[in-house]
């Protein structure tokens, strides 16, 4: 037999448990076709021969922000600044870049508020150095936003009528005059401004994300919100995805999650829609499933509270510090029934983003009743983070067959805000790790990307030692995983709860032939983390090597 690749390496990780281990793998036509005496034999047009380097599966980021983030990395970065002085210096750098350049925006992201004492920039010093400039500074959470007056003004913010929207908050002091910090949903008046991006835009964006995608082993990815409401970039976002992978810049397969405000009314045959006739969905019928094997269709993406860092997830106790404050759902639990119950039935699986125990209580009952209704749409349903959870809420979504996604990403550079945000009572149940595998929950790798890197090895060490910036523990060491756990969570895991394992997830024959070479095992080595990419193949293809010239730079 004559074969397209055959690829060499002193440990191939499989990951399949009927072939664990391997020296040689077999490719034709993109997918895999065998192992070591399997390929006796055989010639091939190709050899690659990574000597004593360890093979995996290509790595798979559940949920990510892939076009934010590659917009963003034409922004300014603000995450270097420390303290508020560096923060206005490098505003002021900006403005004398863009001097010449009116009318275009400010745009920055990365600003965490504990860089700067737990503070944000005052409004009135935004306002001396940004004129009348449109200002757009993201946090890292991705649920709040700080501005100027001259951009609330644009967006109507300022007018004595105004209301903010359902969900969301332009944040005011005590006197009713605005701060400058724009709360979930409401950041939508400020991306109206902004909205839509053009096609080729966000073609330049998938092209820089996905080469840096590349770089850290990652093959596929989920993008958790596209086409609608505050999350996403055009109406017709997923034509941009299809015009990057036919013209070759789309370095990683991709399911697109549509954002519920991307869906509308539709009516069929009264035997349609799960015996209902009728529900929320995309034209034509079309739902979660659709497309092939470099793009196509996830579950519904719904925002059901806010994040974490900026105490905006909807938690049943007070948030440390916070006296009555407990967070907020984005909308009434009746709305949320009802929409969510009319994507449901046109065929759509979701992906509920609940942070706060309160949200999950809401997710769990509204995911578990379409489900017992209905029965199973073609993906698994999701909650997405499901950042603090009870053990009761554990035990519920194991029993309910419900995947989640935390993001051991978080545990580094965030977890010592979040610790100190739920206090030491609640910490145990914040991103938790063993506990969840212990209760036969599926649980998925991802980075929510850009609010966290999307470097997997440092995730992975991540979820094997859950230690803080400041060398806590988070959870305590009864959550910590085997290195073998961390590397299902973006392999095995990653590709069951995406509803792809038939695929990807693991090395065996008849799956895609997507994997990563790494300089060392990640089952022995003394740090995850530092372990170096080497290679990353798609199909069979390589998206990267270390050893090309003009090897991206890892971001």
């Amino acid at each position: 037999m004559r074969l397209d690749l055959v690829v060499r390496a002193g440990t191939i990780l499989t990951m399949d448990e009927a072939r664990p281990v391997a020296r040689e793998m077999g490719v034709i036509g993109g997918r895999i076709v065998g192992f070591d005496e399997e390929l006796a034999g055989c010639t091939a047009d190709r050899t690659e021969d990574f000597g004593d380097a360890v093979i995996t599966p290509g790595f798979i980021d559940a949920h990510c922000h892939t076009t934010w983030w590659g917009l963003g990395l034409a922004a300014l970065d603000l995450s270097p600044a420390r303290g508020l002085e560096e923060l206005y210096a490098l505003l002021e750098s900006e403005m004398l870049r863009l001097a010449n350049r009116p009318g275009v925006w400010l745009n920055g992201t990365g600003f965490n508020h504990k860089h700067h004492g737990g503070l944000f920039p005052d409004i009135k010093r935004l306002d001396a150095i940004t004129g009348d400039r449109p200002l757009y500074l993201r946090h890292v959470s991705g649920h709040a936003s700080i501005t100027n007056s001259a951009t609330l003004r644009l967006a109507g913010a300022l007018a004595g009528d105004f209301a903010n929207p359902v969900g969301g908050a332009v944040v005011r002091d005590a006197h009713g005059n605005p701060t400058g910090l724009v709360e979930e949903s409401a950041q939508g008046l400020i991306q109206k401004l902004l909205l839509p991006y053009s096609v080729e835009q966000i073609i330049g964006a998938l092209d820089a994300a996905t080469t840096r995608y590349a770089a850290e082993g990652i093959t596929s990815f989920t993008e958790a919100g596209v086409g609608g409401g505050w999350i996403g970039h055009s109406p017709v976002e997923i034509n941009a995805y299809q015009e990057a992978l036919d013209s070759g810049r789309l370095h990683a397969r991709a399911q697109l999650m549509p954002a519920l405000d991307a869906l509308a009314e539709q009516s069929s045959h009264a035997s349609d829609a799960h015996g209902t006739g009728g529900g929320r969905g995309l034209g034509l019928g079309i739902r979660a499933g659709f497309g092939n094997d470099h793009l196509s269709l996830g579950p519904v993406k719904v925002f059901m509270d806010g994040s974490l860092l900026g105490a905006t997830a909807a938690v049943t106790e007070d948030y440390c510090g916070h006296q009555h404050n407990t967070g907020y759902l984005l909308d009434t639990p009746e709305q949320y029934l009802e929409r969510v119950s009319a994507a449901y039935r046109s065929g759509w699986p979701v992906a509920l983003h609940a942070i706060g125990d309160a949200a999950i209580d809401l997710a769990i009952e509204i995911i578990s009743g379409l489900q017992e209704r209905h029965g199973p749409n073609a993906l698994p349903n999701r909650i997405e983070h499901f950042g603090i959870a009870r053990p009761d809420q554990v035990a519920a979504v194991a029993r309910h067959g419900i995947a989640v996604t935390p993001q051991a990403s978080f545990i580094g550079p965030l977890g010592d805000q979040f610790a100190q945000l739920v206090g030491p009572e609640r910490e145990g149940w914040l991103y938790r790790g063993q506990s969840l595998l212990e209760a036969g929950v599926l649980a998925a790798g991802s980075s929510d990307l850009p609010v966290a890197d999307n470097n997997v090895r440092r995730a992975m060490a991540s979820a094997v030692d859950r230690r803080t910036e400041k060398g806590h523990v988070l959870g305590g060491a009864a959550e910590c995983l085997s290195p073998l756990e961390a590397l299902r969570l973006y392999t095995v895991n990653a590709a069951r709860a995406t509803g792809q394992f038939d695929d990807r997830g693991s090395l065996c024959r008849g799956k895609l032939a997507d994997f990563v070479v790494l300089s060392d095992s990640p089952l022995d080595t003394e740090n995850i983390a530092d372990l170096h990419i080497v290679g990353t193949f798609v199909g069979g293809k390589q998206s990267y090597s270390s050893l090309s010239a003009d090897a991206p730079a890892v971001a």
